[in-house]
């Protein structure tokens, strides 16, 4: 199967490290989970600010290794250092017809890198 195209997106915003795309990517009800914050967030506003962060953070060092994909969803397979520690998870995508993000979850192993990850995002969120 073919990259789908929000995959496509996506790996240009990651690899560029420049959020500016999000605006077109995202859905303005998409809804960001990840283990790095407390519950769901819901809407385009926030989902920017934690993926901006996140390439902020995961950005310099992330390598996406696989993918799998299906009808309007694709699992990214990703690798990252933070300060030493390695970092393995998988970003979850869905998306609507018009080819933009509804849902965005992220899943992070092992623990002592899903800490340094919260540390992180809270010190580039939350100064």
């Amino acid at each position: 199967m073919q990259m789908p195209a929000p995959v496509t997106v996506w790996h240009a915003i990651a690899e560029a490290r420049d959020p500016a795309g999000l605006a077109d990517l995202l859905a303005d009800d998409v809804v960001f989970r990840s283990p790095a914050v407390h519950g769901d967030q819901a809407g385009k506003e926030l989902t920017t600010a934690y993926l901006s962060a996140a390439l902020v953070v995961l950005g310099p060092t992330l390598v996406y290794r696989r993918q799998w994909y299906a009808e309007h969803n694709a699992v990214l397979e990703f690798e990252a250092s933070l300060d030493g520690l390695d970092v393995h998870g998988v970003d979850m995508l869905q998306w609507n017809d018009d080819g933009q993000l509804v849902d965005f979850t992220v899943m992070v192993r092992p623990i002592r890198g899903l800490e340094k990850l919260i540390e992180k995002m809270a010190a580039q969120l939350f100064g």
